[in-house]
């Protein structure tokens, strides 16, 4: 199994912010049917996602996920039977969301010009004491960003709270009177021809303050 560069991908099978794994298939994996078993799909999968996560030269070099990961949830389309054929199967990965702990990766299985599986795995960094997960460090963040899709990282932006600047604040405009607050100032705090009857208190309440 190899990892392929933007170069080395043949023509039609390149996605932008991509990571793909050339992985071949075997005889072994060939069931009573006559195709590749299900079951055998899904380690297709898992291959590809330790790829990026453990076997990445990045990864490797700044020590991302130094206790590896775990795997959450599988979420699995089988859209094609697979057979066993010498050309090699296109193992492709992008990142859709990320989360606290997670990221969300989907994983396409292809031979151009078909895809015959789609699959959406949440994959959960690991705490080497607790055995659970643990919040992403900025540097893994910044690694698994930079396989997302122009549209999830739209998605992100727009989903970011606005940043709030001096320029951006609303600025209040002082009230401007009104003809008829002019015309009750005029004429002693009352409009013309109006008045204003103040009940008496009445013998023994008590007064109240309104503030």
């Amino acid at each position: 199994m190899t990892t392929m560069t933007a170069e080395q991908r043949p023509a039609g099978t390149a996605r932008r912010n991509a990571h793909v794994l050339c992985c071949p298939t075997r005889w072994s994996d060939v069931d009573e049917n006559g195709h590749i078993n299900n079951a055998r799909l899904v380690g297709y999968i898992q291959e590809g996602i330790y790829d990026l996560f453990h076997h990445h030269a990045a990864a490797v070099r700044e020590s991302l996920f130094p206790a590896g990961f775990l795997i959450a949830r599988h979420e699995i389309d089988y859209l094609e039977q697979l057979h066993h054929r010498p050309e090699p199967l296109l193992v492709r990965l992008t990142v859709e969301r990320l989360g606290r702990s997670s990221a969300h990766v989907r994983v396409d299985v292809c031979r151009d010009p078909f895809t015959y599986m789609t699959a959406r795995t949440v994959v959960v960094a690991r705490d080497r004491d607790s055995g659970r997960s643990r919040r992403l460090t900025p540097a893994e963040r910044l690694f698994l960003a930079q396989y997302m899709t122009e549209v999830h990282l739209a998605a992100i932006e727009r989903n970011a709270p606005p940043r709030i600047t001096p320029n951006a604040m609303p600025q209040r405009q002082p009230d401007q009177p009104t003809d008829r607050q002019l015309t009750a100032h005029q004429s002693g705090g009352q409009p013309r021809g109006q008045s204003r009857k103040v009940p008496a208190p009445r013998s023994g309440s008590r007064g109240l303050c309104r503030i």
